[in-house]
């Protein structure tokens, strides 16, 4: 529908809009009666039609086709549609007339009726009364042109879900996405905790983060970077044995397919563990999510296939990227992998070791279908994870790799509150350096650590797995994606 159309469509509503206040008509009234969802009625048809039941509906209409003195309407609510037959009999000359000429497609509408079925053999309700509930003065996108413009169809989420049944199927997975993880987690003994979301350091993850000022202490605050993980080990030292949390957390860096500034991760903690003992219960609980939530292991995303239920196989760090590449990472230098990097035409930013070592091996992770366990991480990458005992340089880590990409990570937790600090201290040079996703030092992490902490393991994902297992960009399975605003916003 072009703009002309649209105001003069709108300009039209409005009047109706107008008409029925001259009459008295509430046009957005705050009483509503409601008995059943559209899906309740139709899973229970025909009880309802044998006990001539008073039924109660709400929802949009969605379609509407007179024939004399009989109109024929589409209801729709969030759990599905139905048919609603408007006899001018049977509600009255002057409520028929004002339903044809002043309600339309897209009007929230309240309906009293009962169920029948049409000679036609269609599941439907014949209204005694009807009532609006709320007027659309703007008209519904088309259904069958729908909306294509990518930044359009995010910046009108509303309309792209009410068109598009298979986008809200998406969400409502998401949810029971997140419903299986935490059950499981409780299953096994674990209790959700809140942690900040707020912080004066970043810890947990290695990435650059968003920056605020705190008024009331006069501070520079941080929007946490990990699911609280810094928190939960200090919870650990307080003889939680095992929690977990599932939240939002921020990181400003670069969109793609795989990556957002915002986005929910669940982590958890577990005492007396190690990163054996995380790999196995991180492996059950993908393909219990995969299981509950989809009813099948294996999967497509991109060009990839795998099956969560076959035997994930473990992939040693150092040796895959010189397998691929020729180059050894604790051995190599700086410039070596920089001649590599760009002979591979990789592009990389920095030039601390870190860094290069990290993109050297995001370019070897894209050739990996998974499920896999990459282990035996350099120390250097991982400056929270315990050192190996027989095998100095690596670490106790593990990330769990599906289609190319990184979809978990963990590892057992550095206690050696020595050895945490000199991490720390190299993190901060790098920082000095000018590296805006090192990690930020936390000193009072490393007071606790002085105290005391058990062996622990410690594991989290984010909403990319669920990403992944339903084969879409990141920003599709979002429901209101940032976007920036638009300067003709009051169109």
């Amino acid at each position: 529908m072009d703009k002309n159309n649209k105001t003069s469509e709108r300009e039209d509503r409005i009047k109706k809009l107008q008409e029925l206040e001259k009459k008295n008509i509430n046009p957005y009234p705050a009483q509503v009666k409601r008995t059943h969802s559209v899906s309740q009625v139709l899973e229970n048809f025909k009880k309802f039609e044998e006990k001539k039941e008073k039924i109660y509906l709400t929802g949009r209409l969605r379609s509407k086709r007179e024939h004399g003195n009989l109109t024929f309407a589409n209801l729709q609510d969030g759990s599905g549609n139905i048919q609603i037959a408007f006899s001018k009999k049977d509600i009255g000359a002057d409520s028929y007339k004002d339903f044809v000429k002043l309600i339309d497609m897209g009007d929230f509408i309240e309906v009293e009726g009962a169920c029948f079925v049409t000679h036609k053999g269609e599941q439907s309700i014949m209204a005694k009364k009807w009532k609006i509930l709320s007027k659309a003065i703007l008209p519904l996108p088309e259904k069958w042109h729908g909306l294509k413009d990518e930044e359009e169809r995010y910046r009108k989420r509303f309309l792209d879900l009410l068109i598009n049944n298979e986008l809200r199927e998406i969400f409502r997975r998401k949810e029971k996405f997140w419903e299986v993880t935490r059950n499981f987690m409780k299953k096994n003994g674990f209790s959700e905790v809140e942690t900040p979301t707020l912080e004066t350091t970043t810890g947990g993850a290695e990435a650059n983060p968003f920056k605020t000022h705190h008024d009331d202490f006069d501070i520079d605050v941080y929007l946490r970077i990990s699911m609280g993980e810094l928190w939960q080990k200090r919870l650990m030292a307080a003889l939680f044995d095992k929690t977990f949390e599932i939240g939002r957390v921020y990181r400003n860096e670069g969109s793609s397919p795989n990556h957002l500034q915002e986005f929910t991760n669940m982590e958890f903690y577990w005492a007396y563990a190690n990163y054996q003992d995380g790999m196995k219960l991180a492996r059950d609980l993908y393909i219990k999510i995969a299981k509950e939530v989809y009813g099948k292991t294996k999967f497509k995303t991109r060009e990839y296939n795998y099956d969560l239920s076959k035997k994930w196989e473990e992939i040693d760090y150092q040796k895959e990227i010189k397998k691929q590449t020729g180059i050894d990472v604790i051995k190599s230098s700086e410039t070596e992998i920089k001649k590599k990097l760009k002979e591979l035409k990789v592009k990389y930013e920095g030039d601390n070791r870190e860094r290069l070592i990290d993109t050297l091996w995001k370019y070897c992770r894209k050739n990996i279908s998974g499920p896999a366990f990459l282990v035996n991480h350099p120390k250097l990458i991982s400056p929270l994870a315990k050192e190996k005992e027989n095998e100095p340089g690596l670490t106790e880590r593990f990330q769990i790799i599906i289609a190319g990409s990184e979809v978990g990570n963990g590892y057992s937790e550095l206690n050696n509150p020595i050895e945490q600090r000199k991490r720390f201290e190299e993190q901060q040079k790098l920082i000095d350096r000018g590296d805006k996703e090192a990690m930020m030092p936390d000193w009072e992490f490393v007071e606790m650590l002085e105290y005391g902490m058990p062996p622990t393991c410690g594991f989290g994902f984010g909403e990319r797995l669920f990403a992944f297992l339903e084969d879409k960009p990141i920003r599709e399975t979002t429901l209101f994606p940032l976007l920036k605003p638009k300067n003709n916003d009051k169109e």
